[in-house]
């Protein structure tokens, strides 16, 4: 499938050259390049060369390279711990709608340095979570 594209949008701007990049991997599929707002050092941005807003909206073929390239950032970070991270859509976090994937380091177990999670787990009751499940079955 040839790549989209959406003139106003930052990363598609990058992916043209348009916006200079500190670029670490790029295949035919994905661009991937330092986070200029990093939430710990090594902080790096993985992103389609298609536009979609949301990881739905993106054609299969768009994800192969997306995990190895977190792979080969992560080893050359040298990061024992980190967070692969991806949202979609405002209240979900994702400031630019582009698909794209964090890769995080979480250099020490504090709140200073790398992704802070708050979660909020729920106890469903198991017949909760039967009945999800054979709704999302029927849906797969």
């Amino acid at each position: 499938m040839a790549a989209k594209s959406l003139a106003s949008c930052i990363f598609c701007k990058i992916i043209k050259g348009e916006i200079p990049c500190f670029k670490l991997i790029e295949t035919e599929k994905v661009l991937s390049f330092l986070d200029i707002g990093p939430l710990s050092k090594g902080h790096a941005l993985i992103i389609p060369k298609y536009h979609a807003e949301k990881l739905h909206e993106l054609p299969d073929e768009y994800f192969t390279d997306v995990l190895p390239a977190a792979k080969k950032i992560a080893i050359a970070l040298g990061a024992e711990n980190y967070n692969l991270l991806q949202n979609n859509g405002r209240i979900a976090h994702q400031e630019v709608d582009h698909v794209h994937f964090h890769v995080i380091p979480k250099p020490q177990a504090s709140d200073t340095e790398g992704l802070v999670v708050g979660w909020p787990a729920k106890k469903p009751s198991m017949d909760e979570l039967k009945k999800l499940h054979e709704e999302l079955l029927s849906k797969l």
